[in-house]
């Protein structure tokens, strides 16, 4: 698995580009990181840069950007609308992929010692990496932002994590720390009043806070509504809205649909309207998958749809595109990450040409993967033929879900369709390695052997879900929609093909691994899916020709 950490630091200067452009530049030049997006705003005077690579590359790029930005950034001169201590305000560290909290932690750890000890920036670690309590919250340590840092560095519980507590006028302080995914949201209002945003805000956000009752005039103070939210509003000039701005710090304890429709509630209780939203930076995929389905949801509608149809769902019913146009596979973090299909992107006519040359790849194993997508996909269809049909009421919500289920596993069969080739390609780039001397042949050897076992590896993932596949195909046969059972038949027929195509991929591969630990394992895995893959499809043949041609017939 790749080990990919993000990285979010925000830099206090929104207004001048080719300051931004000399920050990004600095994380651009770094390889084995990729600059995702860069988010500047004039009125905040603030730009959020987001990028993603390697841990130990991230790690570099993050500080030759906060280098950068402590020689170009003099805090002495900067105003905002946005809370800001120093010329790098906060720099989070989030694990992605193959990487462990525990890990960012770490990493945090050293780049913060690195920012104090060469760049004489006093650092705090927050979140995940804070030492105390109270230093988890940004909020907290942010206090009196940038012109109370003189003050509260002569504090003893404001000493930094890493650094002598001296001002740095120029350069201010650092917050750096390793977190989970964040999502930074604005929501916007047909209004210019930043008091009722900031009413909203207090109501909204986790911590609650004193707002004035309308009806008497009084100050109140109110318990917050929704945990892992922190939330202001401000006034954007350039559009002539004010915003509710929201950090939401875990979009599992909290939906984004959740929060949108209590700031409508809460909106309307002032008279006011939601016309949109903004995205500042990324969001993951599965923040936006699970908004979709609610939305379906409410509409009465099934819920297994495709994910650019939830996306598309999920993006019009938040209003992404209210003050700028709302591109997924631009703010979509996953969508940026992820690597070429050069097979799966490919027209049905291109591919088959493709497949009938001569070259050795693509071969069966893509296409063993290439049906367990058609048959996943049949049984979604059914699924949404099923669902919300009458005389299908009992059985809908489990047919929903096994269809959902079926779309999840339609993009794991994709992405194996690439898979496969690459992981056979690898194998080819291992034979081809130089084998002049000692060291190179030994050196080549321990590459084909792991290529070997990554060939093997990828055809058994196939077959692993070849069978929730039959399985899928099977449910969709004995509770489907009958006018489809044809096609739920074809389903169980596509996942038995993907799953024998695939163990004939492992078995041929096992033959070219010298470990013999390794190959028992492999084979004892492969024949008992091979088990479990032809009862799953032989139910559905079964049931096909009992249902269509009478319980006399016998599948052969």
């Amino acid at each position: 698995m790749e080990r990919i950490v993000e990285c979010v630091p925000n830099f206090s200067e929104g207004r001048d580009r080719a300051v931004i452009d000399r920050i990004t530049a600095q994380i651009e030049g770094v390889e084995g990181v990729r600059l995702l997006d860069v988010d500047s705003g004039r009125d905040t005077n603030r730009c959020v840069v987001t990028f993603a690579g390697e841990p130990e590359a991230v790690l570099e790029a993050a500080f030759q950007a906060i280098r950068c930005a402590s020689e170009l950034i003099d805090m002495r001169r900067h105003a905002g609308a946005h809370p800001r201590m120093g010329a790098t305000d906060v720099c989070p560290l989030v694990p992605v992929a193959g990487v462990t909290m525990a890990e960012c932690v770490e990493l945090a750890r050293r780049l913060g010692k690195r920012v104090a000890e060469e760049l004489a920036i006093p650092v705090y670690l927050y979140e995940e990496a804070a030492a105390t309590p109270e230093r988890r919250s940004l909020a907290w340590l942010r206090s009196g932002e940038y012109e109370g840092l003189t003050a509260k560095l002569q504090r003893p519980d404001f000493r930094p994590d890493f650094g002598e507590a001296v001002f740095n006028a120029r350069s201010g302080a650092t917050v750096i720390g390793a977190r989970q995914f964040l999502i930074a949201w604005n929501i916007n209002l047909n209004t210019a009043s930043v008091r009722l945003a900031q009413e909203i805000a207090i109501r909204l956000r986790e911590k609650g806070g004193k707002v004035r009752n309308r009806a008497t005039g009084e100050t109140e103070t109110v318990p917050g509504l929704l945990p892992a939210v922190r939330a202001v509003g401000w006034y954007i000039d350039e559009y002539g809205l004010v915003q509710v701005s929201i950090n939401l710090l875990d979009f599992r304890i909290t939906p984004l649909h959740r929060v949108f429709e209590e700031t409508e509630r809460l909106a309307a209780d002032c008279g006011l309207r939601v016309t949109g939203s903004e995205l500042v930076g990324l969001v993951p995929l599965a923040a936006l998958v699970d908004c979709g389905r609610h939305f379906l949801n409410r509409q009465g509608g099934c819920r297994a749809v495709s994910e650019t149809e939830l996306v598309r769902v999920a993006a019009q019913s938040l209003g992404l595109s209210d003050v700028a146009a709302f591109e997924p596979q631009h703010k979509i973090i996953e969508y940026r990450l992820r690597r070429p299909a050069p097979l799966a992107s490919l027209t049905l006519s291109r591919f088959a040409d493709e497949l009938a040359s001569s070259s050795p790849a693509p071969g069966g194993g893509s296409v063993a993967a290439l049906a367990g997508a058609l048959s996943v996909s049949l049984s979604a269809m059914v699924g949404n033929l099923t669902f919300g049909k009458k005389g299908y009421g009992d059985v809908s919500t489990e047919i929903e879900a096994l269809a959902v289920r079926a779309q999840e596993l339609k993009r794991f069969f994709l992405e194996a369709v690439d898979r496969d080739t690459a992981s056979f390609n690898r194998v080819m780039a291992a034979i081809r390695m130089p084998k002049k001397t000692g060291a190179e042949i030994e050196r080549r050897q321990g590459e084909i052997e792991a290529a070997n076992k990554e060939a093997a590896r990828v055809p058994l993932d196939v077959l692993e879900k070849a069978v929730e596949a039959a399985e899928l195909a099977r449910e969709m046969t004995d509770k489907g929609n009958r006018n489809s059972l044809s096609d739920a038949g074809v389903a169980g027929l596509a996942a038995e093909m993907a799953g024998l195509g695939a163990i004939y991929n492992v078995l041929i591969n096992l033959d070219q691994i010298d470990d013999p630990v390794f190959t028992t394992e492999m084979r004892r895995r492969a024949f008992m899916l091979r088990g479990l893959l032809e009862t799953a499809a032989g139910g559905v043949k079964q049931m096909l020709f009992e249902q269509l041609a009478g319980p006399g017939e016998k599948c052969s």
